[in-house]
């Protein structure tokens, strides 16, 4: 390989060199050949000086770029300890995943309020309108709780949270929802359900003292199901679609870290949340929308023209069972990964005890709007859908207390409450 000399002057044969006393050169060319290789050193000195500083730049760039991250830094450090901080006495610290969620949102609030420390985790992806989710971290912002935007599949962001803070508790509610969209994009439940959830079992097994995990399963593990009410002790081996295939797979995998790794941990089998800054995929949700907008709505039915029904749960009564949940949910027992005793291990339902129709659930929207819907009655479709839910709730009643107590319309008129005043609506017209 040439070095700089040899690719400026060159003495190979083929190439001219320049001997003192050849008398064969020009002087005046002598003197050209000479400025022209003061001129080419000039030019390779400013293009070294370019490549020194787009090199200083990048660095910078790439410095600049780690402070503004999503996490990381001095000063995302101080703002995760003092989320965190515990403000009541025997109060617990609390890491919730899915907190600009629905139900995150909501218990991280409970949480704040009562003086319990929380920090927050979220990957606002776009599953349904990100602004939402963004709005609902500016909410619980307002109260202290800091959300740190990033996925629970990144074990080493998991890995950080657990060094700065021991956390007492873990509330485990991002995932990936929805029964129908698992038809269009199946990957992505079990990326969130499964693959998530076993990031974070990961880490909760590793740290020192271990959490305490609660987190959410779902009703729809019950499937097809015929036995009403629905009880923890019922047959869960039936899965009517991938959302619910994966919550029951959630169940097995926590069971497997309770019992090698001594994690004690509680599931929550949610029945139809709604509510205030509720999901925008739900049917509650979307029927709103449709009827405010003069837009037909899709009611489905069962076979014989039954029509659905559902266990609807008021957000406040959820709520309610997730702390009692945390407030029992006892202690893990394992170090370093390795296990020292039997933990706890439990399942409850979450729901409401009474269901109702959706064609009853329309007419109540009806009447908090006043606007007739439009409605298209059509058969259910085999998408995954269960024809009803109905939960027991006498385990959740007996361990801590869980009494629901908001019935559908007094839940429906403040969920259309909030939707008229989030959205804008003046007697059913957008104010923008």
């Amino acid at each position: 390989m040439p070095t700089l000399d040899e690719e400026l002057f060159p003495s190979t044969p083929g190439k001219f060199k320049i001997e003192q006393r050849s008398y064969g050169i020009n002087r005046q060319f002598y003197r050209f050949f000479a400025s022209t290789s003061t001129m080419f050193l000039w030019a390779l000195f400013l293009i070294a000086l370019t490549v020194s500083y787009l090199s200083f730049q990048s660095f910078v760039d790439s410095g600049t770029r780690y402070l503004s991250a999503s996490w990381g830094g001095l000063q995302w450090e101080k703002q995760v300890r003092t989320s965190a901080e515990i403000r009541r006495s025997r109060g617990m610290s609390v890491l919730v995943t899915g907190a600009s969620g629905f139900v995150g949102t909501h218990v991280s609030l409970a949480l704040k309020r009562r003086g319990d420390g929380v920090v927050g985790l979220d990957n606002f992806n776009n599953y349904y309108d990100p602004s939402l989710k963004k709005a609902r971290k500016a909410l619980v912002n307002r109260y202290g709780v800091f959300v740190v935007e990033g996925d629970i599949n990144d074990a080493k962001l998991l890995d950080k949270l657990f060094d700065i803070v021991a956390f007492t508790h873990v509330m485990h509610l991002a995932a990936q929802a929805g029964v129908r969209y698992a038809m269009e994009n199946p990957h992505s439940y079990v990326h969130s359900n499964i693959a998530g959830l076993v990031t974070l079992l990961e880490a909760c097994k590793s740290a020192n003292p271990q959490p305490s995990i609660v987190w959410a399963s779902s009703s729809s593990v019950y499937g097809l199901n015929e036995k009403v009410p629905f009880s923890e002790l019922d047959r869960t081996d039936q899965p009517a679609s991938l959302y619910a295939a994966t919550k029951k797979a959630g169940e097995e995998i926590t069971h497997t870290y309770n019992h090698i790794y001594g994690l004690s941990i509680t599931g929550l089998r949610f029945f139809t949340v709604y509510g205030p800054w509720g999901r925008p995929d739900m049917a509650y949700f979307t029927f709103t929308r449709n009827i405010l907008q003069g837009k037909p709505i899709t009611v489905y039915r069962g076979k014989n023209g039954v029509d659905l029904a559902r266990d609807f749960t008021y957000i406040d009564d959820i709520v309610k069972g997730c702390l009692g949940s945390l407030d029992t949910s006892g202690k893990s027992t394992g170090s370093g990964g390795k296990k020292k005793g039997p933990a706890p291990y439990r399942i409850f339902n979450l729901g409401n005890t009474s269901p109702v129709t959706v064609p009853a659930l329309v007419r109540i929207l009806e009447e908090h709007l006043k606007t007739k819907a439009k409605k298209n009655i059509v058969d259910m479709p085999g998408n995954g859908d269960v024809p009803f839910t109905h939960a027991n709730i006498s385990s959740a009643r007996a361990e801590f207390g869980y009494k629901p107590t908001t019935d559908l319309p007094t839940g429906l008129k403040k969920f259309v409450r909030w939707y008229l005043s989030y959205y804008g609506y003046s007697h059913g017209t957008p104010l923008n």
